[in-house]
């Protein structure tokens, strides 16, 4: 029996808009999900899909043969996983840690190193999608780590999405901010485009449609656009959020001795959003701070 067919008990920790329906996938899948979150409420939801709710954090990896982590951001997980209280020291040698959170590629690569040292698999999962993919089980997931331990991840990836191997431990994160990068670069350029239909003179709604299928068009035109375009801008990527990873691409690039201008044009647009408070919306609303930017209402 290989390694991947021995998980049958899976730890998951982080059950907010994207944690819940990945781990509700996991259990319909028939695994045995042993889950928390921060806010209670957030885990119970997923009693009703079969999977067990865990009041402590350091009881998620009891019995499990995996632990997957979908938390929001790198001092999260550390703060979880790491140190002698971490849930790492307790992990079984042999068991899988898969991080699918985005966080910053040297702290998946010192997560890896430290799961190495106590005989855990390590997989750096991050994902594409946002809630809708994470509903559809149609994620695109972006893994990094030994072919081994990816092989061992892969039958839970695929519950999940489309996982795709990019390299060892952190490629996954680098994969991630390559996305980060293109979408918020996109996002901004959809919302410019939109505006300046607008503005002048032209049906915003009906100069989207006319670009559909023509080399304009991407997933952002045809989603983001409509959420514009209407303005509803309910989270299903927070901007804040958005904000967290393209400030963790800019660092990584001057590290690896880049300059990036495009990037740091949508970072200071998308910063610019969350000064004006709405960093809880979509990242779709960046339109609003071009609004602002020109003086038009809001």
């Amino acid at each position: 029996m290989t390694a991947a067919a021995k998980i049958k008990t899976i730890g998951f920790i982080g059950t907010g808009i994207m944690g819940f329906p990945m781990a509700r996938h996991l259990a319909q899948a028939g695994y045995r999900v042993q889950a928390w979150n921060r806010t209670p409420d957030k885990a119970r939801r997923l009693s009703a899909f079969g999977a067990e709710v865990i009041a402590e954090a350091g009881d998620v990896i009891r019995d499990a043969d995996a632990l997957v982590c979908m938390l929001s951001s790198g001092p999260d997980c550390d703060a979880l996983l790491l140190g002698e209280q971490g849930l790492i020291a307790g992990m079984r040698a042999g068991s899988l840690l898969v991080v699918m959170s985005s966080i910053p590629v040297e702290t998946a690569r010192h997560q890896a190193q430290q799961a190495a040292a106590r005989g855990v698999a390590y997989v750096d999962a991050p994902v594409s999608g946002g809630e809708k993919g994470a509903i559809e089980a149609s994620l695109a997931i972006m893994a990094g780590g030994t072919v081994q331990a990816y092989e061992q991840a892969l039958p839970l990836l695929e519950k999940m999405g489309r996982p795709t191997h990019v390299g060892p431990a952190g490629s996954g994160e680098l994969a991630k901010l390559v996305n980060q990068m293109m979408v918020a670069n996109n996002i901004a350029s959809v919302a410019e485009a939109l505006l300046l239909a607008e503005r002048g003179g032209a049906d915003p709604a009906k100069v989207r449609e006319a670009l559909l299928g023509g080399f304009a068009d991407s997933t952002i035109l045809r989603q983001h656009a409509l959420r514009m375009i209407s303005g509803d801008f309910a989270p299903g990527g927070p901007a804040r959020y958005q904000v967290k990873d393209t400030g963790t691409a800019i660092r990584f690039a001057a590290s690896v001795g880049l300059d990036l201008p495009m990037l740091n044009k949508a970072d200071r647009l998308f910063s610019d959003m969350l000064d004006h408070g709405d960093g809880d919306l979509d990242h779709s609303g960046v339109i609003r701070e071009l609004r602002r930017r020109n003086r038009l209402p809001v």
